[in-house]
């Protein structure tokens, strides 16, 4: 353990530029962090700093002996993280931000679950319908669909999901099935009250890859909103999979011209800031999200 004290007062010497501020900063006397670097150099042999007056100059060893020391206290954190994992360890508060619907139909299902396992851990769900990063802020881990842009950030990709045009039994049975991507010009339908890729319902024809010019009767924040009034009868919506994927399975919603589907889907990411060693709160919570889509996919 002294050869690890001397190793992190040599770490700290060299991030704060002298003995006396590395002391300042860990709560030990300037001649505490001198004591145990000379130790170290008696140790090794070797001169790890050139001492000025005001500062420290790492010598030529010192340099190279700063590249291992920092992979050993690097792997001694990491150490640490695993070890405080678990259960009775893991506490504080967790900052989420995803969309309204992931979080109602694929985290709150298993919420109650995950908190009794951890439970010294509080969650803070924040949603929105679009990515905004508020890392700065103390964000922790966000959830989000479709095309991310460029940034410093971990964008993990946990699962993908397919957008699926369909309506109620009771509006087929009322107004009939549209068979061709055109016949949706002539039905009642419901879209985002946003700018968003997820207004443009795309599809696959023998001409090509055509978009089709729907004028929606009503428009939504949320598409939460979309799938009530799609249940109600009104219309036909488009929604994502992992949003409907029970109410496709139970029927209280037909999927619609599926032979038009592209083949592509939409990437699901979880993201969380560009750190090597996550803290116990976000690893956690990754891993019991991953397990439960694992379980539980929406296809």
């Amino acid at each position: 353990m002294d050869n690890y004290s001397q190793m992190l007062a040599f770490m700290w010497a060299t991030e704060h530029g002298s003995f006396s501020a590395a002391g300042r900063a860990h709560g030990l006397t300037p001649s505490a962090v001198s004591k145990l670097i000379t130790r170290l150099e008696n140790r090794l042999q070797a001169r790890l700093f050139q001492r000025g007056t005001r500062s420290l100059t790492l010598t030529e060893e010192g340099s190279a002996y700063l590249l291992s020391a920092r992979e050993v206290i690097n792997a001694m954190a990491e150490a640490d993280s695993l070890a405080e994992a678990f259960p009775n360890r893991v506490s504080g508060s967790l900052r989420i931000h995803t969309m309204t619907t992931f979080a109602k139909h694929q985290i709150l299902p298993w919420l109650p679950e995950f908190l009794s396992t951890y439970p010294g851990l509080t969650v803070d769900i924040q949603v929105g319908a679009q990515y905004v990063d508020t890392f700065d802020q103390g964000l922790d881990v966000a959830i989000h669909s479709g095309v991310l842009s460029d940034s410093s950030r971990v964008a993990k990709k946990i699962g993908e999901s397919a957008w699926i045009t369909c309506a109620s039994p009771a509006y087929l049975a009322r107004r009939g099935t549209p068979s061709r991507p055109q016949d949706l010009l002539a039905h009642d339908c419901f879209n985002f009250g946003f700018t968003s890729a997820w207004n443009n319902w795309r599809f696959s024809t023998p001409e090509g890859v055509v978009t089709v010019p729907i004028t929606p009767k009503a428009a939504f924040a949320q598409g939460d909103l979309l799938r009530e009034i799609a249940l109600g009868g009104a219309g036909i919506v488009r929604l994502a999979q992992f949003h409907i994927g029970e109410d496709i399975r139970a029927g209280r919603l037909v999927p619609l011209l599926t032979e038009f589907d592209l083949p592509d889907k939409e990437p699901l990411y979880l993201i969380y800031s560009n750190r090597k060693h996550l803290s116990p709160r976000i690893r956690v919570f990754r891993d019991f999200l991953e397990n439960r889509l694992r379980e539980s996919p929406w296809d």
